[in-house]
């Protein structure tokens, strides 16, 4: 790696995360609503607007080894 390249990928910042991974992701929290709110289990609709409100705020240095953390946040109540 010349030294361009490793300017460029420290300005870049994090690389994107892999479709797969984003895919798995949002399962887990989708199935996570639905344990915490049996209404959305059988209106889908409702379970991706639930998604959709969701907010990820990043937690800088809060994770193992000091790796970035994101805290799920609800907009109020749902459903």
């Amino acid at each position: 790696m010349n030294i361009f390249e490793l300017i460029r990928s420290k300005l870049q910042g994090e690389p994107p995360i892999h479709p797969v991974d984003r895919m798995m992701a949002k399962r887990w929290v989708k199935e996570r609503l639905k344990v915490m709110y049996p209404e959305l289990r059988a209106d889908p609709r409702a379970l991706e607007a639930a998604y959709q409100s969701l907010t990820l705020d990043p937690l800088e240095g809060q994770g193992e080894g000091g790796e970035r953390l994101f805290e799920i946040s609800l907009p109020g109540r749902l459903g």
